[in-house]
């Protein structure tokens, strides 16, 4: 009869430590811990939300991508390779680990004429987190493109035109088409030759069939410019 009670007793106990390792909240996963939606002490129901705990190690980055953009990615990207993009922050600055395209949606938005990719990024020191935003930075080679900086150019009637220089140095408006557009650059797809000269400063002080004295700077040097406001 002792043993029995005994055995019952210790049965008990470790029904009570069972019962009392229920206290105990542990999650399955490393993470991020959001704000606890009821104070200490209080009784909870089963079921009842504590808090959310967010898994930040790796990152999931969702944009849309015009069809234009889209057919240049699918056209330079051989199959089977991945893919790397680039996260620009929203204080500017570029995210310090690169991202890998692992996903696209089967079919475009009709509304907006977007593709929805997916990338995903190695979030080592927490820097990303649920719900922000930012930029994605796709690189994607150019060969044999004519470039010009955008602040060269200027609209008309939701036209793109430049001044172009001829022999006589006068200027004439010229409409050009864009092929793609770059940071402070434009790709020209149709308009311009290589031996065209294009006014860079001063194009809202002249006009079509001026004559102009002008100076001439190299490519290089107005590259490194492109930030700077001339007018």
């Amino acid at each position: 009869m002792a043993k029995a009670k005994y055995d019952k007793a210790k049965a008990e106990v470790s029904l009570a430590r069972t019962h009392l390792g229920f206290t105990d909240i542990r999650a399955p996963f490393d993470g991020i811990m959001d704000y606890l939606h009821v104070r200490e002490g209080s009784l909870l129901d089963e079921g009842e939300l504590l808090t959310t705990l967010s898994d930040n190690s790796k990152m999931w980055v969702y944009f849309n991508v015009p069809e234009a953009e889209y057919l240049n990615y699918m056209m330079n990207n051989k199959e089977g390779s991945t893919k790397e993009v680039s996260l620009l922050l929203a204080n500017s600055m570029e995210f310090n680990q690169k991202g890998i395209v692992e996903t696209i949606e089967g079919e475009f938005n009709n509304q907006t004429g977007n593709i929805a990719f997916r990338a995903t990024f190695d979030n080592p020191e927490k820097i990303l987190r649920h719900g922000e935003t930012g930029s994605i930075l796709m690189r994607i080679p150019l060969k044999k493109a004519m470039i010009i900086p955008q602040r060269a150019t200027f609209e008309v009637l939701e036209k793109l035109f430049v001044f172009v220089i001829d022999k006589n140095n006068i200027v004439r408006q010229r409409e050009i088409k864009i092929g793609a557009e770059l940071p402070d650059l434009f790709v020209v797809e149709k308009g311009l030759k290589v031996t065209d000269k294009v006014l860079l400063e001063g194009i809202r002080l002249v006009k079509d069939g001026e004559k102009i004295a002008y100076k001439e700077i190299a490519p290089r040097k107005a590259m490194a410019n492109l930030n700077m406001y001339a007018e």
